[in-house]
Protein backbone atom coordinates (compact mmCIF):
# COMPACT_ATOMS: atom_id res chain seq x y z
CA UNK A 1 0.00 0.00 0.00
CA UNK A 2 1.46 3.45 -0.87
CA UNK A 3 2.38 5.75 1.96
CA UNK A 4 1.39 9.50 2.13
CA UNK A 5 4.17 11.61 3.15
CA UNK A 6 3.96 12.34 6.77
CA UNK A 7 1.88 15.34 7.66
CA UNK A 8 1.99 17.35 4.79
CA UNK A 9 -0.50 19.99 3.33
CA UNK A 10 -3.26 17.70 1.77
CA UNK A 11 -4.56 20.81 0.02
CA UNK A 12 -1.43 21.04 -2.09
CA UNK A 13 -0.37 17.62 -3.24
CA UNK A 14 -0.20 17.66 -7.06
CA UNK A 15 -0.25 15.19 -9.66
CA UNK A 16 -0.15 17.62 -12.82
CA UNK A 17 -3.48 18.40 -15.05
CA UNK A 18 -5.53 15.74 -12.98
CA UNK A 19 -4.94 17.32 -9.97
CA UNK A 20 -8.30 17.14 -7.79
CA UNK A 21 -9.47 20.78 -6.59
CA UNK A 22 -8.40 20.70 -3.14
CA UNK A 23 -7.02 23.92 -2.79
CA UNK A 24 -10.04 25.49 -1.84
CA UNK A 25 -10.64 27.88 0.91
CA UNK A 26 -13.45 26.05 2.49
CA UNK A 27 -11.30 23.27 2.67
CA UNK A 28 -10.56 22.60 6.47
CA UNK A 29 -6.77 21.41 6.14
CA UNK A 30 -6.81 20.80 9.72
CA UNK A 31 -9.80 17.87 9.69
CA UNK A 32 -7.64 16.58 7.09
CA UNK A 33 -4.10 16.29 9.04
CA UNK A 34 -5.72 14.79 12.39
CA UNK A 35 -7.72 11.93 10.40
CA UNK A 36 -4.89 10.69 8.72
CA UNK A 37 -3.15 11.32 11.81
CA UNK A 38 -5.60 9.09 13.19
CA UNK A 39 -4.22 6.37 10.67
CA UNK A 40 -0.17 6.94 10.51
CA UNK A 41 -0.62 9.46 7.61
CA UNK A 42 -1.59 6.07 4.82
CA UNK A 43 -4.11 5.81 2.26
CA UNK A 44 -7.68 5.05 3.80
CA UNK A 45 -10.24 4.39 1.21
CA UNK A 46 -8.66 1.76 -1.28
CA UNK A 47 -9.25 -0.95 2.00
CA UNK A 48 -12.51 0.33 2.26
CA UNK A 49 -14.76 0.86 -1.25
CA UNK A 50 -17.83 -0.79 -0.36
CA UNK A 51 -17.44 2.13 2.74
CA UNK A 52 -16.42 5.26 0.22
CA UNK A 53 -18.90 4.26 -2.82
CA UNK A 54 -21.73 4.60 0.25
CA UNK A 55 -20.51 7.81 1.70
CA UNK A 56 -19.91 9.60 -2.01
CA UNK A 57 -23.58 8.90 -2.65
CA UNK A 58 -24.68 10.38 -0.04
CA UNK A 59 -22.63 13.44 -0.52
CA UNK A 60 -24.03 13.42 -4.10
CA UNK A 61 -27.50 13.45 -2.63
CA UNK A 62 -26.82 16.66 -0.21
CA UNK A 63 -29.49 18.85 -2.56
CA UNK A 64 -31.89 16.94 -0.12
CA UNK A 65 -30.48 18.42 2.94
CA UNK A 66 -30.45 21.90 0.84
CA UNK A 67 -26.88 22.06 0.09
CA UNK A 68 -24.95 22.28 -2.59
CA UNK A 69 -23.07 18.66 -3.59
CA UNK A 70 -20.17 20.87 -5.05
CA UNK A 71 -19.82 22.48 -1.52
CA UNK A 72 -18.17 18.83 -1.27
CA UNK A 73 -16.16 18.28 -4.53
CA UNK A 74 -19.13 16.62 -6.35
CA UNK A 75 -17.80 17.13 -9.55
CA UNK A 76 -14.07 15.87 -8.74
CA UNK A 77 -16.26 12.85 -6.70
CA UNK A 78 -17.59 12.01 -9.94
CA UNK A 79 -14.34 11.28 -11.93
CA UNK A 80 -12.09 10.10 -9.41
CA UNK A 81 -11.16 6.97 -10.90
CA UNK A 82 -9.04 9.20 -13.46
CA UNK A 83 -6.75 11.01 -10.40
CA UNK A 84 -3.73 9.25 -8.96
CA UNK A 85 -4.50 7.14 -5.69
CA UNK A 86 -3.15 9.44 -3.11
CA UNK A 87 -5.00 12.26 -4.84
CA UNK A 88 -8.22 10.14 -4.93
CA UNK A 89 -8.12 8.95 -1.04
CA UNK A 90 -7.52 12.91 -0.40
CA UNK A 91 -10.47 13.84 -2.06
CA UNK A 92 -12.43 11.11 -0.56
CA UNK A 93 -11.45 12.24 2.83
CA UNK A 94 -12.08 15.89 2.77
CA UNK A 95 -15.54 15.46 0.85
CA UNK A 96 -16.52 12.96 3.70
CA UNK A 97 -15.40 15.12 6.55
CA UNK A 98 -16.54 18.83 4.99
CA UNK A 99 -19.85 16.96 4.39
CA UNK A 100 -19.95 15.25 8.03
CA UNK A 101 -18.77 19.04 9.22
CA UNK A 102 -22.24 20.53 7.45
CA UNK A 103 -24.47 18.45 8.53
CA UNK A 104 -23.20 18.23 12.34
CA UNK A 105 -22.81 22.33 12.89
CA UNK A 106 -23.75 23.77 9.50
CA UNK A 107 -22.45 24.52 6.16
CA UNK A 108 -21.67 27.93 7.19
CA UNK A 109 -18.92 27.94 9.78
CA UNK A 110 -19.47 30.44 12.69
CA UNK A 111 -16.60 32.76 11.71
CA UNK A 112 -18.06 33.83 8.65
CA UNK A 113 -21.48 34.68 9.60
CA UNK A 114 -23.44 38.38 10.69
CA UNK A 115 -22.40 39.30 14.69
CA UNK A 116 -26.19 38.60 15.39
CA UNK A 117 -25.69 35.35 13.80
CA UNK A 118 -25.19 33.85 16.92
CA UNK A 119 -26.60 30.28 17.67
CA UNK A 120 -24.43 26.84 17.29
CA UNK A 121 -25.04 23.39 18.10
CA UNK A 122 -22.83 21.11 20.48
CA UNK A 123 -19.49 20.59 19.45
CA UNK A 124 -18.59 17.34 17.16
CA UNK A 125 -15.47 15.64 16.49
CA UNK A 126 -16.45 14.90 12.78
CA UNK A 127 -12.97 13.23 12.74
CA UNK A 128 -13.96 10.82 15.21
CA UNK A 129 -17.61 10.29 14.21
CA UNK A 130 -16.34 9.61 10.37
CA UNK A 131 -14.45 6.94 11.93
CA UNK A 132 -17.00 5.79 13.47
CA UNK A 133 -19.19 5.65 10.92
CA UNK A 134 -16.64 3.92 8.58
CA UNK A 135 -16.18 0.83 10.86
CA UNK A 136 -20.13 0.67 11.29
CA UNK A 137 -23.26 -1.31 9.51
CA UNK A 138 -24.15 1.31 7.69
CA UNK A 139 -21.55 4.34 6.96
CA UNK A 140 -24.17 6.64 5.44
CA UNK A 141 -26.47 6.54 7.96
CA UNK A 142 -24.17 7.22 10.30
CA UNK A 143 -23.03 10.43 8.50
CA UNK A 144 -26.41 11.13 8.07
CA UNK A 145 -27.47 10.95 11.83
CA UNK A 146 -25.36 14.26 11.92
CA UNK A 147 -27.69 16.50 10.80
CA UNK A 148 -30.77 17.30 13.35
CA UNK A 149 -33.44 14.75 13.82
CA UNK A 150 -35.81 16.85 15.60
CA UNK A 151 -39.23 17.34 13.27
CA UNK A 152 -38.81 20.66 12.51
CA UNK A 153 -35.79 20.10 10.07
CA UNK A 154 -37.62 16.66 9.20
CA UNK A 155 -40.52 18.91 7.90
CA UNK A 156 -38.68 21.39 6.23
CA UNK A 157 -36.74 18.49 4.13
CA UNK A 158 -40.37 17.27 3.19
CA UNK A 159 -41.49 20.57 1.93
CA UNK A 160 -38.25 20.83 0.04
CA UNK A 161 -38.78 17.69 -1.23
CA UNK A 162 -42.06 19.02 -2.84
CA UNK A 163 -41.08 21.96 -4.17
CA UNK A 164 -38.66 20.22 -5.85
CA UNK A 165 -41.34 17.84 -7.13
CA UNK A 166 -43.36 20.77 -8.42
CA UNK A 167 -46.23 19.60 -6.31
CA UNK A 168 -46.67 22.91 -4.77
CA UNK A 169 -43.98 25.28 -6.32
CA UNK A 170 -46.54 27.35 -8.78
CA UNK A 171 -45.71 31.00 -9.86
CA UNK A 172 -42.73 32.97 -10.21
CA UNK A 173 -41.95 32.99 -6.69
CA UNK A 174 -41.22 29.14 -6.68
CA UNK A 175 -38.06 29.18 -6.94
CA UNK A 176 -37.52 32.13 -4.29
CA UNK A 177 -39.44 30.13 -1.64
CA UNK A 178 -36.97 27.00 -2.22
CA UNK A 179 -33.98 28.59 -1.99
CA UNK A 180 -36.09 30.47 1.22
CA UNK A 181 -36.67 26.59 2.47
CA UNK A 182 -32.39 25.38 1.93
CA UNK A 183 -32.13 28.73 3.76
CA UNK A 184 -33.82 27.93 6.97
CA UNK A 185 -32.85 24.29 7.02
CA UNK A 186 -29.38 25.98 7.13
CA UNK A 187 -30.45 27.84 10.04
CA UNK A 188 -31.97 24.11 12.07
CA UNK A 189 -28.20 22.85 11.60
CA UNK A 190 -27.17 25.63 13.78
CA UNK A 191 -29.53 24.88 16.84
CA UNK A 192 -28.28 22.14 19.19
CA UNK A 193 -29.15 18.84 18.10
CA UNK A 194 -32.11 18.01 21.15
CA UNK A 195 -33.85 20.63 22.38
CA UNK A 196 -34.42 21.32 26.11
CA UNK A 197 -37.67 20.65 27.07
CA UNK A 198 -38.75 23.53 28.66
CA UNK A 199 -38.40 26.76 26.44
CA UNK A 200 -38.85 29.93 25.77
CA UNK A 201 -38.99 30.25 21.70
CA UNK A 202 -38.78 33.51 20.18
CA UNK A 203 -38.99 34.08 16.38
CA UNK A 204 -38.16 37.56 15.06
CA UNK A 205 -39.02 36.77 11.62
CA UNK A 206 -42.71 35.94 12.76
CA UNK A 207 -42.55 38.39 15.76
CA UNK A 208 -43.96 35.75 18.24
CA UNK A 209 -42.96 34.26 21.03
CA UNK A 210 -43.83 30.87 22.46
CA UNK A 211 -43.13 29.10 25.51
CA UNK A 212 -42.55 25.18 25.73
CA UNK A 213 -43.07 22.84 28.96
CA UNK A 214 -42.05 19.24 28.65
CA UNK A 215 -41.58 19.80 24.93
CA UNK A 216 -45.11 20.91 24.29
CA UNK A 217 -46.10 24.05 23.45
CA UNK A 218 -48.39 25.76 26.37
CA UNK A 219 -48.24 29.88 25.73
CA UNK A 220 -47.90 32.33 22.90
CA UNK A 221 -47.70 36.00 22.79
CA UNK A 222 -47.37 39.01 20.18
CA UNK A 223 -43.96 40.78 20.42
CA UNK A 224 -42.07 44.16 19.36
CA UNK A 225 -38.72 43.31 17.47
CA UNK A 226 -35.51 45.14 16.47
CA UNK A 227 -35.89 47.97 13.56
CA UNK A 228 -34.55 47.49 9.95
CA UNK A 229 -31.13 49.30 10.91
CA UNK A 230 -28.19 46.60 10.99
CA UNK A 231 -27.26 48.29 14.27
CA UNK A 232 -30.79 48.12 15.70
CA UNK A 233 -31.81 44.38 14.47
CA UNK A 234 -32.68 41.59 17.23
CA UNK A 235 -29.61 39.13 17.16
CA UNK A 236 -29.93 35.54 16.71
CA UNK A 237 -28.72 33.49 20.42
CA UNK A 238 -29.71 30.85 23.02
CA UNK A 239 -29.68 32.39 26.79
CA UNK A 240 -31.65 31.35 29.42
CA UNK A 241 -33.97 33.59 32.02
CA UNK A 242 -33.02 33.61 35.34
CA UNK A 243 -35.30 35.57 36.89
CA UNK A 244 -37.69 39.06 36.29
CA UNK A 245 -37.04 42.41 37.75
CA UNK A 246 -40.54 43.66 38.68
CA UNK A 247 -40.62 47.70 38.31
CA UNK A 248 -37.71 47.75 36.91
CA UNK A 249 -35.83 50.94 36.12
CA UNK A 250 -34.62 51.47 32.84
CA UNK A 251 -30.90 52.52 31.81
CA UNK A 252 -30.72 53.70 28.57
CA UNK A 253 -27.31 53.39 26.51
CA UNK A 254 -24.94 55.80 25.65
CA UNK A 255 -25.74 55.74 21.95
CA UNK A 256 -29.26 55.58 22.27
CA UNK A 257 -28.55 58.72 24.69
CA UNK A 258 -26.41 60.43 22.09
CA UNK A 259 -28.77 59.29 19.15
CA UNK A 260 -31.88 60.38 20.95
CA UNK A 261 -32.20 61.31 24.16
CA UNK A 262 -28.99 64.60 24.10
CA UNK A 263 -30.75 66.17 20.50
CA UNK A 264 -34.28 66.05 22.25
CA UNK A 265 -33.07 68.19 25.13
CA UNK A 266 -32.55 70.60 22.98
CA UNK A 267 -35.86 71.13 21.67
CA UNK A 268 -37.26 70.39 25.39
CA UNK A 269 -34.97 71.03 28.17
CA UNK A 270 -37.92 69.58 30.64
CA UNK A 271 -37.77 66.11 28.85
CA UNK A 272 -36.20 64.14 31.72
CA UNK A 273 -37.26 65.76 34.55
CA UNK A 274 -41.16 64.64 33.02
CA UNK A 275 -40.32 61.58 32.29
CA UNK A 276 -38.28 60.71 35.78
CA UNK A 277 -35.17 60.57 34.12
CA UNK A 278 -31.97 60.98 35.45
CA UNK A 279 -28.61 61.76 33.13
CA UNK A 280 -25.83 59.21 34.81
CA UNK A 281 -22.05 60.66 34.64
CA UNK A 282 -21.37 57.97 32.53
CA UNK A 283 -23.11 59.25 29.39
CA UNK A 284 -26.61 56.79 30.23
CA UNK A 285 -29.48 57.71 31.12
CA UNK A 286 -31.78 55.85 34.00
CA UNK A 287 -35.39 56.33 34.03
CA UNK A 288 -37.02 55.60 37.80
CA UNK A 289 -39.76 52.65 37.87
CA UNK A 290 -43.01 53.29 37.45
CA UNK A 291 -46.44 52.78 35.01
CA UNK A 292 -44.98 54.77 32.36
CA UNK A 293 -41.52 53.30 32.64
CA UNK A 294 -39.79 51.82 29.11
CA UNK A 295 -39.66 48.86 30.74
CA UNK A 296 -43.12 48.35 32.20
CA UNK A 297 -43.45 46.32 35.21
CA UNK A 298 -41.00 43.52 34.05
CA UNK A 299 -37.76 42.46 32.48
CA UNK A 300 -36.58 39.03 32.36
CA UNK A 301 -32.92 38.98 33.53
CA UNK A 302 -31.16 37.23 30.90
CA UNK A 303 -27.31 38.01 30.49
CA UNK A 304 -26.31 37.85 27.14
CA UNK A 305 -23.28 39.90 25.40
CA UNK A 306 -26.08 41.70 22.81
CA UNK A 307 -27.80 43.26 25.83
CA UNK A 308 -31.13 42.06 24.64
CA UNK A 309 -34.03 41.44 26.95
CA UNK A 310 -37.81 40.06 26.98
CA UNK A 311 -39.84 42.81 28.91
CA UNK A 312 -43.07 44.70 28.92
CA UNK A 313 -43.62 47.90 27.80
CA UNK A 314 -46.30 50.77 28.81
CA UNK A 315 -47.79 51.03 25.09
CA UNK A 316 -49.95 48.27 24.61
CA UNK A 317 -50.80 49.79 21.25
CA UNK A 318 -47.64 48.54 19.43
CA UNK A 319 -48.94 44.95 19.70
CA UNK A 320 -51.96 45.48 17.38
CA UNK A 321 -49.55 46.78 14.35
CA UNK A 322 -48.50 44.09 11.72
CA UNK A 323 -44.92 45.58 11.52
CA UNK A 324 -43.86 45.58 15.26
CA UNK A 325 -40.01 46.47 14.40
CA UNK A 326 -39.82 49.27 16.23
CA UNK A 327 -37.31 48.26 19.16
CA UNK A 328 -33.17 48.89 19.99
CA UNK A 329 -33.24 45.11 19.56
CA UNK A 330 -34.69 44.31 23.03
CA UNK A 331 -38.40 42.68 22.77
CA UNK A 332 -41.33 43.80 24.17
CA UNK A 333 -43.32 41.29 25.45
CA UNK A 334 -47.44 41.27 24.70
CA UNK A 335 -48.47 39.36 28.08
CA UNK A 336 -45.47 39.29 30.46
CA UNK A 337 -46.76 38.80 33.47
CA UNK A 338 -48.57 35.64 31.72
CA UNK A 339 -45.16 34.31 30.93
CA UNK A 340 -43.81 35.55 34.31
CA UNK A 341 -45.78 33.27 35.80
CA UNK A 342 -45.56 30.46 33.95
CA UNK A 343 -42.15 30.80 34.01
CA UNK A 344 -42.08 30.91 38.14
CA UNK A 345 -44.62 28.93 38.69
CA UNK A 346 -46.55 31.28 40.64
CA UNK A 347 -50.09 32.48 40.65
CA UNK A 348 -50.33 35.52 38.77
CA UNK A 349 -52.05 37.47 41.69
CA UNK A 350 -49.00 37.34 43.51
CA UNK A 351 -47.22 39.16 40.67
CA UNK A 352 -49.19 41.78 40.65
CA UNK A 353 -49.58 42.10 44.53
CA UNK A 354 -45.58 42.20 44.36
CA UNK A 355 -45.51 45.27 41.26
CA UNK A 356 -48.28 47.04 43.14
CA UNK A 357 -45.73 47.83 46.31
CA UNK A 358 -43.81 49.79 43.78
CA UNK A 359 -40.59 48.53 44.55
CA UNK A 360 -38.15 46.84 42.94
CA UNK A 361 -37.85 42.91 43.43
CA UNK A 362 -36.10 40.17 41.60
CA UNK A 363 -38.00 37.53 41.28
CA UNK A 364 -36.05 34.04 40.40
CA UNK A 365 -36.86 31.20 38.20
CA UNK A 366 -37.41 28.43 40.37
CA UNK A 367 -34.62 26.70 37.51
CA UNK A 368 -33.24 28.79 34.56
CA UNK A 369 -35.11 27.84 31.06
CA UNK A 370 -33.36 28.21 28.38
CA UNK A 371 -35.00 31.06 25.65
CA UNK A 372 -33.99 30.43 22.05
CA UNK A 373 -33.67 33.49 20.20
CA UNK A 374 -34.48 32.47 16.28
CA UNK A 375 -35.18 34.61 12.71
CA UNK A 376 -36.70 31.75 11.31
CA UNK A 377 -38.50 33.13 7.94
CA UNK A 378 -39.96 29.83 6.97
CA UNK A 379 -41.57 26.89 9.40
CA UNK A 380 -44.35 24.91 9.89
CA UNK A 381 -46.80 25.58 12.37
CA UNK A 382 -48.68 23.51 14.95
CA UNK A 383 -51.38 22.77 12.34
CA UNK A 384 -48.34 21.62 10.02
CA UNK A 385 -49.13 24.28 7.56
CA UNK A 386 -45.84 25.92 5.87
CA UNK A 387 -45.08 29.51 6.69
CA UNK A 388 -43.10 32.13 4.83
CA UNK A 389 -42.28 35.40 6.48
CA UNK A 390 -40.70 38.46 4.66
CA UNK A 391 -37.09 38.68 5.42
CA UNK A 392 -37.20 42.41 6.36
CA UNK A 393 -33.62 42.14 8.05
CA UNK A 394 -32.20 40.92 4.88
CA UNK A 395 -30.44 37.62 6.12
CA UNK A 396 -31.36 34.97 3.78
CA UNK A 397 -29.74 36.14 0.36
CA UNK A 398 -26.51 36.20 2.24
CA UNK A 399 -26.95 32.90 3.95
CA UNK A 400 -27.88 31.43 0.43
CA UNK A 401 -24.94 32.42 -1.67
CA UNK A 402 -22.55 30.98 1.13
CA UNK A 403 -24.37 28.00 0.87
CA UNK A 404 -23.37 27.48 -2.83
CA UNK A 405 -19.84 26.46 -3.83
CA UNK A 406 -19.94 28.98 -6.85
CA UNK A 407 -21.46 31.97 -5.86
CA UNK A 408 -24.06 33.32 -7.90
CA UNK A 409 -25.04 37.30 -8.52
CA UNK A 410 -28.50 38.90 -6.96
CA UNK A 411 -30.31 40.29 -10.01
CA UNK A 412 -33.38 42.62 -8.43
CA UNK A 413 -35.69 39.61 -9.79
CA UNK A 414 -33.37 37.23 -7.43
CA UNK A 415 -33.62 39.90 -4.28
CA UNK A 416 -37.38 39.98 -4.80
CA UNK A 417 -37.65 36.03 -4.79
CA UNK A 418 -35.84 35.97 -1.88
CA UNK A 419 -38.06 38.47 0.24
CA UNK A 420 -41.40 38.16 -0.62
CA UNK A 421 -43.69 40.00 0.71
CA UNK A 422 -46.70 37.92 1.58
CA UNK A 423 -47.14 36.14 4.66
CA UNK A 424 -49.30 33.81 3.34
CA UNK A 425 -49.37 29.93 4.76
CA UNK A 426 -48.83 27.15 2.29
CA UNK A 427 -50.62 24.01 3.21
CA UNK A 428 -48.58 20.38 3.17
Amino acid sequence: MPVLPRAPKPSRLRHGPSEPALADERLNTDLLRRFYARHGFAPVWTSRPAEAEALVNIVLRAGEHGLDPELFQAEQLQRRATLPPPDRDVLLSAAFLSYAEALAQGAVPADQRRDGEALSPEPVDVVAALDAAMDSVDPAAAITALAPATPAYRELRQALQLYRAGELARGAAAAGRLRRIEVNLERQRWLPRQLPADRVWVNVADQQLELYLADRPVFSTRIVVGQDALRNQSPEFRTAIEAGFLNPPWVIPRDIVTAEILPRLLRDPDYLERNNMLLRPNGEVEQAPGPEAGLGQIMFDMPNRFDVYLHDTPDRSVFERDNRRISHGCIRVQNPLELAALLMRRPIDSLHREIATGSTTRANLPTPVAVFVTYQTVFLDSDGTLQFRPDFYNRDLGIWRQLRARPQGSPPRLQAEMRPTSSAPVPL
